[in-house]
């Protein structure tokens, strides 16, 4: 290896080659780039909190701002003995330059210290000082903190050359300005910061969200995984089955019933076997089977030992429906009456059941909370769970506070006629020997 390469592979080489190449793309590259200055955002902390009409002129404040510091410098210059309009004049047109082109702004700044120099008896008169602070100010605002950095060393060193070696007058400016620069700096970088740490959030959450989203599309695959199973082995075996209950079957019959059963037991392995990729390897299969709307008085006996005051209303004949809707429902009650418990303590719940022609209406209303129990914070994962479901079985759902200060859940899962068994007796049916199809049954419980 020659004594070149390994100068040029040193990390000081490396480093001055890197301060170099930021040099040039943040004030050599690019110089005479059009980039005015936006007006603030209307949705700002405080501009947002103005009147309309107000809040149209607040938002160029930072172009107000400068024009000022532009017609301040102007006047300064106006305040010197020789050449008083181009004293003045020559160092404001930097500052206004920085709303459109800001790279290029410094560098007329430089410039026109220099022509005011010439016509003047001294390098930083009143007018170049103010105007190169704020040209520096107000580009290091608009940039980043590195090329802040990069400004201020040219400036320094810009000064002591032309001084000769006498830093008297450049070192006031050197220190107003280091001290304004490092406070913008600390600003745009704290600034950058939240602007991060935002995005970090929203990623966040959305990501969260989709966790939350799969990790309820999975519960319910498992669920109905048990639903579609029975079916799918109630067919295996009728099948099975039906050619000894017919005397001497033709041949094509029990071949028929021979590749519905094997159909069946197919669909069935293909189905625990997609259900394998999506089970968790913590997962135990329930001991029980999945419960169905004929155990929500025991739900609700639950609940209420818990101190949740619940009432169970039922209207229209109570039929058997279809297991995935029945699960689908109880689920969603369950986990309607535990967001009740977690975020309305000492409140008061009501659920309803419509039996209706085309499905099954259900509603489950809250008061607001009492009592000194603090709600529980929560996430609202219970809500996408919710909504998962009645989006798998086409349901319509809504949600939303009440105008007491509780909060309601109501949905509807279509059922088409042809799938609704036979309406059923049950304890506290809505349907009674009569057949009557419209009974309201009203359960009511206390706390315990």
């Amino acid at each position: 290896m020659t004594e070149t390469q390994t100068k040029t592979s040193s990390p000081e080489f490396r480093a001055a080659a890197g301060a170099i190449d930021g040099l040039r793309n943040d004030l050599l590259r690019q110089v005479f780039d059009y980039r005015p200055l936006p007006p603030l955002s209307p949705d700002g902390r405080v501009v947002r909190r103005l009147p309309e009409g107000m809040r149209r002129l607040v938002v160029w404040t930072p172009h107000a701002l400068v024009l000022f510091a532009a017609f301040l410098v102007m006047m300064a210059g106006f305040a010197e003995w020789d050449y008083r309009f181009l004293m003045g004049v020559v160092p404001a047109i930097p500052v206004a330059m920085t709303l459109i082109r800001p790279v290029a702004a410094f560098w007329a700044s430089m410039l026109a210290t220099v022509f005011c120099g010439i016509l003047g008896s001294e390098l930083w008169g009143p007018s170049t000082f103010a105007a190169q602070v704020v040209v520096m100010v107000v580009v290091a605002a608009r940039t980043r903190p590195r090329t802040a950095a990069w400004m201020w060393l040219l400036t320094l060193l810009f000064g002591v050359l032309v001084e000769a070696g006498d830093p008297s007058i450049t070192a006031p400016l050197a220190t107003l300005s280091a001290f304004a620069l490092l406070v913008v700096a600390v600003v745009q970088i704290r600034r950058d910061a939240e602007r991060e740490v935002t995005v970090q959030r929203t990623v966040t959450a959305v990501e969260r969200d989709r966790r939350t989203l799969l990790e309820e599309r999975t519960t319910i695959a498992r669920e109905l995984h048990d639903v579609v199973a029975h079916h799918m082995s109630v067919v295996a075996i009728q099948a099975e089955a039906a050619p000894y209950r017919v005397e001497n079957p033709p041949p094509e019959l029990e071949q028929a019933f021979v590749t519905i059963r094997e159909n069946a037991v197919a669909a069935l392995t293909e189905l625990r076997r997609v259900l394998g990729v999506v089970r968790a390897e913590d997962y135990e299969a329930p001991d029980a089977p999945q419960p169905t709307l004929a155990a929500l008085d025991g739900l609700l006996d639950n609940v209420r030992e818990t101190g949740l005051e619940t009432e169970k209303v039922i209207t229209g004949a109570v039929r058997e429906l279809p297991q995935g809707v029945e699960l689908s429902a109880y689920r969603i009650v369950q986990e309607a009456l535990s967001n009740s418990l977690r975020h309305a303590p000492g409140a008061s719940a009501r659920v309803e059941l419509g039996y209706v022609l085309g499905g099954l209406g259900l509603r489950v209303v809250n008061g607001p909370p009492r009592g000194l129990v603090k709600p529980s914070p929560g996430a609202g994962h219970g809500i996408t769970g919710m909504r998962e479901r009645v989006a798998m079985l086409n349901g319509e759902m809504t949600a939303g506070t009440t105008e007491d200060g509780g909060y309601e859940i109501a949905v509807f899962l279509p059922v088409p006629l042809s799938d609704g068994p036979e309406p059923r007796e049950t304890a506290g049916s809505a349907a009674d020997a009569t057949g009557d199809a419209d009974t309201v049954v009203v359960e009511r419980g206390g706390g315990a």
